[in-house]
């Protein structure tokens, strides 16, 4: 795989059980990367280890005289310096090759769950631990499956070197040979402490991006009320929790890196002194001293490897459990917690189409309706529009929502999408002309400008015409700014109401869908949506009495449960509750109303 092929065409299915499970998968997926990289590490990493004995050759060629050998040591030096460099090159070149890969296959992963949850994954997972996995942790994913190859080439040259030297000097290679294994595993009891110490601090940012991004998610609402400041102080204080813990984190590798030093150390100034010891004694040359002690001297490099390994482990294996976490959430499942997809391709069954019914509250949209759905509580009303797309709840049991007798989670996710179509309360406006915006699969039996039209974008294309690169022109030209924020909140809505009539799926589901517009558009907005979406199913979400008087079935849920079904006319006086939600009575009123019921009763 080169950089120049992504993104992957499939980047698989993973394996989600565990962070460590999950960094393997993505090894063995890299397998062909890995072993390139490692290829070009030997090619590095014995160069380098040839060098002691080129370097011990010339000395002693020149110790004796012998021009040609001296001759042959600096024609050695050479080839080796050669493979050094383009061994170095290349190494360098794969394994960035294989961050990347790695970073970028985790990304597609996480853009791919993203896709199949929806708004559903910020309902189960932080926004901010979303976040988190997709910038930190996937460059320290990647981190691991680069250093991994490197660190592969880097032990076979320590092996390389004290097999080279117990058999060119058995006498000190038999110290370098014990002493080595001792120095490479020196840092293991100091491990445990030092990874502890990393999930901390991981665990500490993760919550301190958790509480930025919430924070300036709700800024404006925390200036109102002026509660500003005491947010910035929460955020204060747990950035300096993550700055205590990272002190804390980087004293233990600091100790590690220190070890890592003095041990090697200790190892060279012993084989000087035991070699020096012989070489007096005659027992061995001077070149072959220079050769040993030139190999001890070069193995701290491919030592430090075993460091780097040890840390990118540490600080990638709690970003793995997050990734991991993340992607081993399910869009729905059946009470056995299997997942309930079926077969896709010719086994594919028809699309269904009919009522819609949802067995948990027993709301029921007849086919080809109208139907409003009023809930007191705004974030039911959301989880409740959540089931109706097709996400159940987790663990709560029952099946899912009916579409002509069909379960949406029994459905591949694209046929779900496909006849059902779930607008958010807030819905998501992407960088891109007014006309890429558009632009989305569809029935094809609603144009663009009768979606506008029936939205009332009137004014929303008049703003846009006026920002037109080519003088007015053409409006649906203009591009959008990221998330509309060029646009009124109003104008928002509209245009991604707009978008979402384009669509004409069998079943639109709408979450308030005029909350951001005056009493006069929104009358025109419900004309429209009634008269654009005849014959086809609609539920609204809303208490808006001018959405409500038109709807042809509103359907009142209360704790959870239908309480009553009707038309607006008719609820607003036979049910207190329903017109307490509707005309917004405080809870004095709602309980004088239902007395004077009672009463009349």
């Amino acid at each position: 795989m080169q950089i120049r092929d992504l993104p992957f065409t499939d980047p698989g299915e993973p394996d989600v059980r565990s962070g460590p499970r999950f960094l393997y998968w993505l090894g063995r997926n890299q397998l062909g990367g890995q072993l390139k990289s490692l290829a070009w590490g030997l090619l590095h990493q014995c160069g380098i280890a040839g060098l002691p004995w080129t370097v011990g050759l010339a000395v002693q060629a020149a110790v004796d005289r012998s021009g040609h050998r001296l001759a042959l040591a600096a024609a050695l030096n050479v080839l080796l310096g050669v493979a050094i460099a383009v061994g170095d090159t290349m190494l360098h070149r794969t394994a960035v090759t294989n961050w990347i890969t790695a970073a970028a296959r985790v990304q597609q992963l996480l853009a791919r769950k993203t896709a199949e949850l929806g708004s559903v994954l910020t309902r189960r997972v932080a926004a901010g631990e979303v976040v988190a996995v997709s910038t930190g942790d996937v460059e320290k994913i990647g981190w691991f499956v680069e250093a991994l190859s490197r660190f592969a080439a880097a032990a076979a040259a320590l092996v390389t070197i004290c097999v080279g030297l117990l058999i060119y000097q058995p006498t000190l290679g038999i110290v370098v040979a014990l002493g080595v294994p001792v120095l490479a595993l020196a840092v293991l009891p100091l491990l445990p402490r030092a990874t502890r110490r990393a999930d901390i601090q991981r665990e500490k940012a993760g919550r301190a991006t958790e509480l930025a991004s919430d924070t300036v998610a709700g800024l404006r609402v925390l200036r109102g009320i002026g509660g500003e400041e005491l947010f910035l102080g929460r955020y204060r204080e747990a950035s300096q929790e993550v700055r205590r813990a990272a002190v804390r984190s980087a004293r233990m590798w600091s100790l590690i890196s220190a070890v890592q030093v003095l041990l090697p150390g200790l190892l060279l100034i012993t084989v000087v002194l035991y070699g020096a010891h012989l070489a007096l004694a005659g027992r061995i040359a001077v070149g072959e001293l220079v050769t040993v002690y030139s190999a001890v001297t070069l193995m701290l490099y491919p030592l430090q490897h075993f460091e780097e390994i040890a840390m990118a482990y540490s600080f990638s294996r709690p970003s793995a459990k997050r990734a991991a976490r993340v992607l081993a959430l399910q869009r729905v499942t059946d009470p056995a917690g299997t997942d309930t997809g079926v077969p896709s391709g010719p086994e594919r069954r028809a699309l269904p189409s009919g009522d819609l019914y949802d067995p948990k509250t027993g709301l029921l949209a007849p086919e080809g309706r109208f139907t409003a759905v009023v809930c007191g509580d705004p974030d039911a009303a959301g989880r409740l529009a959540d089931r109706l797309g097709g996400h159940a709840a987790d663990g709560d049991g029952l099946p899912s929502v009916l579409l002509g007798g069909v379960a949406l989670d029994g459905l591949a996710l694209d046929d779900a999408r496909t006849v059902v179509l779930v607008q958010d309360k807030d819905p998501v406006l992407l960088s891109g002309t007014l006309r890429e915006l558009l632009d989305v699969p569809s029935s094809g039996r609603v144009d663009a400008a009768d979606a506008l039209a029936a939205a009332q974008c009137g004014d929303v294309l008049e703003a846009l015409a006026q920002a037109s690169v080519d003088g007015g022109q053409d409006p649906m030209a203009t591009r959008i700014t990221e998330r509309g924020r060029s646009l009124s909140g109003g104008q928002r809505q509209r245009l991604a109401l707009a978008r979402s009539l384009v669509t004409d799926p069998e079943v639109l589901v709408l979450d308030e869908p005029t909350s951001a517009v005056d009493s006069h558009t929104e009358a025109r907005v419900a004309d429209g949506i009634k008269r654009l979406r005849a014959g086809r199913t609609t539920v609204v979400f809303t208490s808006s009495p001018l959405l409500l008087d038109l709807a042809e079935r509103i359907v009142f849920v209360h704790d959870g449960e239908v309480a009553s079904v009707g038309v607006h006319r008719e609820l607003v006086h036979t049910d207190a509750r329903y017109r307490a939600v509707v005309t917004r009575e405080t809870d004095e009123e709602e309980s004088k109303t239902m007395q004077r019921v009672e009463e009349s009763a």
